[in-house]
């Protein structure tokens, strides 16, 4: 499922009221095997996560544990839809809602910003290895020293095809395209009025080939992208409020994404079982970063954030939640949040609309 580059996110109540909501509707599959649900949260830090998060971890950790995942697998390796970067694998999920949260720094004669969003990703395969994705994003910007807007960002649009699968060696490889549709989002909010996109592969990688000397290591994983984007407008003129010409320019950006995990799941069921309870024994601890580097047009250098985090995880849901360090003073503004709550349609709905519109 793609990430934004930017912030994220995702209406307050949403994570309690679709919990409520699904529970109803997939409530006979939860309850058989909710012990296996992978829960990997974007969300924001207020007082109700937590206990949602408990919650949730009550229900999976008192049902009965069931058989293989269809969702995000390489052998015995699962990989987790990781938050701020892209996934190596095509399958049918939801991202409902993804939520962050950060101040940007101050730019020129724009001020300070904390920026809030709420966005909702949702991915289909199209076959077994093609998949199209969607996604729309609520922000909220509160300027320091002005009045708040509101109103959606651009929307968003991206294919991925999964050439390459090697259960023996825990290895995933993908190539995509992710649509950044300019002239989607209000104009306020400094919305583009150009497309992007973003041509890149997509890997992951898990260690559980290596020998019994490293055992200890082969719960870790490492998942990511590399990517070119690419605007549709090379600049933009513009006139200023005293009637200067003014040409912003819109180079080509190198993307880079890495997610480096250690899944405590595999350690318990592949390497050793360690004694470790619920929910302790299905997090995946994880450190993602996501990287921008202009290439061309007078571009400025490196900017980017490190994402410390982690994941909780079971059969049919995700509840994942990290912090946004940003990378340099060159990227600026202060740390913040970002939260998910995902769902895996293929495991849900395995014989509706969690499987390929054409193929098995």
């Amino acid at each position: 499922m793609s990430k934004r580059q930017r912030p994220t996110f995702i209406r307050r109540n949403a994570p309690v009221a679709f919990l409520l909501i699904s529970g109803n509707i997939i409530k006979a599959p939860i309850m058989k095997s909710l012990s296996n649900t992978v829960l990997s949260l974007r969300t924001k830090a207020v007082g109700r996560f937590p206990v949602l998060l408990v919650f949730a971890c009550a229900v999976a950790s008192t049902t009965v544990a069931e058989s293989a995942f269809a969702h995000g697998f390489a052998g015995k390796r699962f990989f987790p839809a990781t938050l701020a970067t892209d996934d190596p694998f095509v399958a049918d999920e939801l991202s409902l809602p993804t939520v962050s949260r950060r101040k940007t720094a101050a730019s020129g004669d724009s001020p300070a910003t904390l920026e809030t969003g709420t966005s909702v990703d949702v991915t289909k395969r199209i076959t077994p290895n093609f998949g199209l994705g969607f996604g729309a994003t609520w922000l909220r910007q509160r300027p320091d020293g002005a009045d708040a807007v509101s109103g959606f960002d651009n929307l968003s649009a991206n294919v991925k095809y999964q050439f390459y699968k090697s259960d023996e060696h825990e290895t995933i490889l993908s190539l995509g395209a992710d649509w950044d549709i300019g002239n989607t989002g209000a104009k306020r909010l400094g919305s583009e009025s150009f497309s992007t996109i973003t041509p890149a592969l997509f890997f992951g990688k898990g260690m559980g080939d290596l020998p019994d000397s490293a055992k200890y290591l082969r719960p870790f994983a490492l998942t990511g992208s590399v990517g070119i984007a690419m605007p549709t407008k090379a600049s933009t003129a513009t006139v200023d409020d005293s009637g200067n010409n003014l040409v912003e320019q819109h180079p080509n950006a190198l993307q880079v994404g890495l997610a480096v995990q250690y899944s405590l799941l595999y350690l318990q069921s592949f390497v050793k079982d360690v004694g470790l309870a619920e929910p302790f024994s299905h997090m995946i601890p994880v450190v993602e970063f996501s990287l921008s580097k202009p290439i061309d047009r007078g571009g400025d250098g490196l900017t980017g954030t490190v994402n410390p985090g982690v994941i909780w995880a079971g059969r049919y849901m995700q509840f994942g939640l990290e912090a946004i360090v940003p990378v340099n003073g060159r990227t600026g503004g202060k740390t913040g949040i970002l939260a998910h709550v995902h769902f895996f349609l293929d495991d849900l709905f395995p014989r509706s609309i969690g499987k390929p519109v054409f193929g098995n």
